[in-house]
């Protein structure tokens, strides 16, 4: 009798494994589940080309700008006075190829009308012919150098007018200003940061990956998005995995699109992801 309850037994606890092996095998992987932070696709950094003091200042923190809207003005004095010079120049140089032009078409003229006075060549005063000869030269020598003088204004005076351009900041793309670095009266330098202005249209969310994990993750593959700070649930998918740019702290980032639809989200938000 103990040995038919042993098998009895022996027999039910083979049951019950092959059962837990079963439901070990059927069971669906744990799903990942990723922090992140919500960021602009869109960035613009607004630095100044030329050195000069603020003028105006027309934004401030948390203006909504559109494309062209002006941001500042530099004092435009000296700028001025080289666009002046260059436009003055232009202006010479173009009076000097008319008057050279001009010139070389009396010669021409003079020159048909000897032609025409004497019907006979061998009546012709050689030597009045050749005087007009060497005049005309030396004209188109004179016209051919105020020609490349002309073209040499024009290209300064259009790089003055592009310069001319940066003393009037405006907005390469809507956004909004997060941050402003100049007041009325600062110094501007070269390559100095004035204005920061970023896209609230294009969000995305950066997250960092673990090496463990690079394997089941894919560009185009789509992953549950959240947004705890306002309740906002929706679904995104990935369209860039990239190396972090600091190799040392062994991660991969990973940039996810998703629909912000009409909700408050901002850069800079807390997210989670779940793949």
């Amino acid at each position: 009798m103990k040995k038919s309850m042993f098998v009895g037994l022996l027999f039910s606890v083979c049951l019950y494994a092959n059962e837990i092996n079963l439901n070990t095998n059927n069971q669906k992987p744990d799903s990942i589940k990723l922090t992140g932070t919500v960021v602009s696709d869109g960035q613009q950094m607004i630095g100044s080309r030329f050195m000069g003091y603020v003028k105006k200042v027309f934004v401030k923190i948390g203006d909504h700008v559109k494309r062209e809207d002006d941001l500042y003005e530099m004092e435009s004095a000296e700028f001025d006075m080289m666009k002046m010079q260059a436009d003055l120049m232009l202006e010479q140089a173009k009076t000097m190829v008319e008057f050279w032009r001009d010139k070389l078409k009396r010669i021409n003229t003079k020159k048909v009308l000897l032609r025409d006075r004497y019907k006979n060549d061998n009546k012709i005063n050689f030597m009045d012919m050749a005087d007009l000869d060497a005049e005309a030269a030396n004209v188109e020598t004179m016209l051919k150098a105020m020609q490349i003088m002309v073209k040499e204004s024009n290209i300064k005076a259009k790089q003055l007018a592009s310069t001319y351009n940066y003393i009037k900041m405006k907005a390469p793309s809507d956004g909004v200003v997060v941050r402003r670095n100049i007041r009325v009266g600062d110094m501007v330098m070269p390559g100095m940061l004035t204005i920061l202005l970023v896209d609230m249209e294009n969000l995305e969310i950066d997250v960092s990956l673990s090496e463990s994990i690079i394997s089941k993750v894919k560009v185009g593959q789509k992953v549950s998005v959240e947004i705890p700070s306002i309740s906002y649930k929706t679904h995104g998918v990935i369209h860039a995995i990239v190396p972090d740019a600091n190799p040392m702290t062994h991660k991969i980032k990973m940039r996810i699109r998703f629909e912000r639809g009409k909700e408050n989200i901002f850069p800079g938000m807390y997210a989670k992801v779940t793949i």
